[in-house]
């Protein structure tokens, strides 16, 4: 990984959030990409119960500012960031008063869904990007975790087809069997066409689960990690009819090279 570039793009990533496979992974990953001379940067939202003050967040003026038009609405930018104490990584913090201040994760207090999290979901996609482009930072990977980095791959692959920055980017997803479920608000689709993104593969989300989310973005992808053992057979079934390099790997004895060898051997060659 001498020299190669790795953006990790995520729904959490520890000290900042609970540990779970997700956070931890985000977290783990990076530092071996580190290790074997990568670079490497840490994207996640800005959720509400993230604690600013304990963990030293700051905003980064040069970099927010900026109006994102989701679904006809002007939505504000603000990008802060923090260093994870004692490793040498940053992590970026896209954030939004709409969409994610006094906000948990993906559902409320009585576990109800957000009926915006569609909107969420795309504010963040364009908000890393965009963002990744103002530090003109050239990815060589990109890996995205969780439902909120889920359309990544496709507004990568269309939105910013034409944008030099990302021309030799790899996108990576990784799948875990506790993913949430439920469905999305029913606007989606047209809230994706809002942004004259048109991909075959949408017709996926004419049933807008969470299930056909996570779907879409193994299909917009050009690898996937299935980073739990108990994997719905189906997100298999999409990644197999892609004729995507897939890796079996979660937390085990040696999983840090299997996922070095994964990267170089199946997703930069």
């Amino acid at each position: 990984m001498t020299g190669k570039k790795v953006l990790y793009v995520s729904s959490e990533v520890i000290p900042y959030l609970p540990n779970n496979d997700i956070s931890t992974l985000t977290y783990s990953l990076p530092k071996v990409v580190n290790k074997n001379g990568g670079q490497t940067r840490i994207f996640i939202p800005k959720y509400g119960l993230i604690n600013e003050r304990r963990h030293q967040l700051h905003e980064v003026i040069r970099l927010s500012g900026m109006n994102l038009i989701i679904d006809d609405l002007d939505m504000p930018l603000i990008i802060k960031v923090a260093s994870i104490p004692k490793e040498r990584m940053q992590v970026y913090f896209i954030d939004n008063d709409e969409y994610f201040k006094n906000r948990l994760i993906d559902s409320d207090k009585k576990k109800n869904l957000y009926k915006d999290n569609d909107e969420r979901a795309i504010f963040f996609a364009k908000g890393v990007v965009e963002t990744i482009k103002k530090l003109n930072w050239r990815p060589d990977i990109i890996h995205v975790h969780g439902w909120i980095a889920s359309l990544m791959p496709l507004y990568l692959k269309q939105y910013y087809k034409d944008e030099p920055l990302f021309s030799k980017s790899k996108v990576v997803t990784s799948i875990y069997d506790n993913e949430i479920s439920g469905d999305l608000n029913p606007e989606i689709i047209s809230k994706i066409k809002f942004d004259e993104v048109e991909s075959e593969t949408l017709n996926v989300l004419e049933n807008p689960t969470y299930e056909n989310l996570y779907k879409l973005s193994i299909m917009n992808s050009d690898g996937v990690v299935f980073a739990s053992e108990n994997i719905n057979k189906s997100y298999l079934d999409v990644a197999n009819n892609c004729k995507l390099p897939i890796l079996k790997c979660g937390f085990k004895e040696g999983f840090e090279n299997e996922y070095m060898d994964f990267y170089n051997d199946k997703i930069l060659n």
